[in-house]
């Protein structure tokens, strides 16, 4: 039996379940943060102060604040990182609808993001994080992903960013 569980909200994750693996019944599929948070209006108020938050820190970090071409203003950033937000853990999908697909690391490539742009924007995001989530889960959850995805986005190592294989010839 094919069952759907949500891995970080709207991107699902199916898997292959024994029809033995439970004699009650199928399991219920795990409730994504977006539906933990409560739902549309709650959940996207929370992603809002938490954007906000986060990027009322960034306005002021001259280690970040370059890498934003439209500084000053961060409007449209803000924007499209609660709604990218919202669609990855399991609201709407209006980032999808207004974007495309978020390759955030193609969209990230024009930047110099190292270690110093890296640790910065984690400091912000935690900060952000501490001060408008009051529940442990989800905050260690959103950190579970924001500290790899952080390092993911990280374009100044040297390594070949293609997919393709470096030992073949074309």
């Amino acid at each position: 039996m094919w069952t759907r569980s949500y891995s970080h909200g709207a991107f699902l994750d199916w898997s292959v379940v024994s029809d033995s693996a439970d004699a009650s019944g199928p399991a219920e599929p795990t409730a994504s943060m977006y539906e933990r948070l409560g739902g549309p209006g709650e959940a996207e108020e929370f992603f809002g102060r938490l954007v906000d938050a986060f990027y009322d820190a960034v306005a002021n970090d001259m280690v970040l604040v370059p890498l934003y071409p439209e500084a000053p203003d961060l409007t449209g950033a803000r924007e499209r990182l609660r709604l990218f937000l919202i669609q990855y853990w399991g609201g709407p999908m209006t980032y999808l609808e207004v974007r495309g697909h978020p390759k955030l690391r193609m969209r990230h490539l024009p930047f110099h993001i190292g270690p110093a742009e890296r640790d910065h924007w984690l400091m912000h995001m935690t900060a952000a994080i501490e001060q408008v989530c009051d529940d442990p889960q989800i905050a260690r959850e959103l950190l579970d992903y924001f500290v790899p995805a952080a390092e993911h986005l990280r374009n100044d190592t040297g390594l070949p960013i293609s997919s393709a294989d470096p030992r073949r010839r074309p």
